[in-house]
């Protein structure tokens, strides 16, 4: 597949080194030299400085036989035009954009984007889509990644074991001799840095990392089997008033629970704002790098601490300021996962990576065969893949058992008809079912063409 990505900052290289990973013919064009050298650096792909939006730009990058152009520069505009012009001088099939102003998502412009106006196939909304991963991690407050598959009725869920944990040391096989009705299934595990799909035999043993799916409505017992029983918090401070953190916490409003929410903004004209258009939310505007001003909003007495700017450092900082004052648990975001490590260190609980959604929601759009959902996890060592059965597909007509999967595949659960199902040995696949599937990332084209060809194809 040949792709184009028009920008080179954090979310084009991460789309890049995807794709380029899987053999891919990848081109990256940006007006940053600096960027493109570190491209040309790192990645096995073409790199060009240059406008994204430019005709002669996009000739050279080669627009002309392209698949795909996936606009993910720091500009609304030159991500549309570059659709656009993608469109009608080289008739690229399909056009992606990232899209962050959500002035022109709003409902009275939904026929901007179309064919016959500005031709974006896709439009990704990083904002708004990390804003929900907040939701979902506020929701369940033991995991530290989270994914909702199936129309919201199956959970991907990442899980820290301790010593505390009641099923370690307990062989995977036995799990459902002792939990026999539990719609749960272990489809990975990282231990000492390794990830990998554990075998029948194998043990959980406390410092590692779980990843499950389960069925929504088991979700609250499976973190409970799994020595997960914290709280939804109630008591909230919210550090920066962007477009993220003003998503959540109308969210927080709109969700019918009584939520003591503080909101804190240095941006005096954006604090007013967004003071307006809350009801039940307190702003304060300020720094959540003064200590005065954590203290106004209740620091001591607040369950989680949600750190939203756009600057890691200001987010990492915050968050060791609260914890030191007394918070109970923190979450920030961080796009550069170097820092990762600082933040365990300063007693991070849940970290999110808008590079890593962002990138998510461009590969469900571009993997072949009838791929519903892509979630990518551990920095894009592996993915979770939700995709439809089709009739030429090697599942068809298969039982479990005879689809004799690679050890870099594990399939977590099946949606058929409005129902989960778990994957038993002699469950039999049907066209139309929805498989979630965990597979190593290095595997992925192995996936696809298990959803889109038949068995003979291998």
């Amino acid at each position: 597949m040949r792709v184009i990505i028009c920008g080179a900052g954090q979310v084009g290289f991460g789309i890049a080194r995807h794709l380029a990973a899987e053999g891919n013919d990848v081109t990256v064009v940006d007006r940053s030299s600096e960027l493109i050298q570190r491209i040309n650096n790192t990645l096995d792909v073409r790199a060009l400085v240059g406008h994204g939006s430019h005709p002669q730009v996009l000739e050279d990058a080669g627009a002309e036989g392209a698949d795909i152009l996936i606009a993910v520069t720091a500009s609304d505009e030159v991500n549309m035009v570059a659709c656009q012009v993608a469109l009608s001088l080289f008739s690229v099939p399909k056009r992606i954009a990232r899209i962050r102003d959500q002035k022109y998502l709003e409902k009275e412009w939904k026929d901007l984007f179309s064919r016959d106006e500005l031709p974006v196939d896709v439009i990704i909304s990083p904002e708004r889509a990390v804003a929900d991963q907040v939701m979902r991690r506020l929701e369940i407050p033991g995991a530290y990644d989270t994914a909702s598959f199936g129309e919201k009725n199956i959970q991907f869920l990442a899980i820290n074991l301790d010593e505390n944990c009641p099923v370690l040391e307990t062989p995977l096989k036995q799990l459902t001799d002792l939990f026999p009705d539990l719609q749960a299934t272990v489809i990975a595990v990282k231990r000492d840095g390794n990830l990998f799909v554990p075998k029948s035999d194998d043990l959980m043993m406390a410092g590692d990392s779980a990843f499950l799916v389960t069925a929504s409505e088991d979700c609250d017992r499976t973190m409970t089997i799994f020595g997960h029983e914290e709280q939804e918090a109630r008591n909230l401070i919210i550090v920066g008033g962007g477009n993220i953190g003003h998503h959540v916490a109308r969210q927080l409003e709109k969700n019918g629970v009584r939520n003591s929410v503080r909101l804190i903004e240095n941006r005096e004209i954006r604090a007013r704002n967004i003071a307006e258009s809350l009801s039940e939310s307190t702003v304060l505007l300020g720094s959540g790098l003064e200590p005065d001003i954590l203290a106004e909003a209740g620091v001591r007495d607040a369950e989680i601490l949600l750190a939203l700017t756009n600057d890691d450092q200001v987010n990492l900082l915050t968050t060791m300021l609260a914890r030191n004052e007394g918070c109970e648990r923190a979450l920030c975001l961080i796009n550069n996962t170097s820092f990762l490590p600082l933040g365990q260190s300063i007693g991070l609980d849940i970290s999110i990576n808008p590079r890593a959604i962002t990138v998510s929601s461009v590969l469900q759009h571009i993997r072949k065969g009838h791929v519903l959902s892509v979630h990518t996890i551990e920095d894009g060592e592996a993915e979770i893949i939700e995709a439809e059965v089709l009739e030429t597909s090697a599942f068809v007509g298969q039982k479990l058992r005879q689809l004799n999967l690679p050890d870099t595949m594990r399939i977590g659960a099946i949606y058929r008809n409005g129902e989960v199902m778990m994957p038993r040995g002699n469950f039999e696949f049907k066209v139309g079912d929805r498989i979630v599937l965990f597979v190593l990332t290095d595997a992925v084209n192995d996936a696809e063409n298990f959803f889109s060809v038949g068995l003979e194809y291998f």
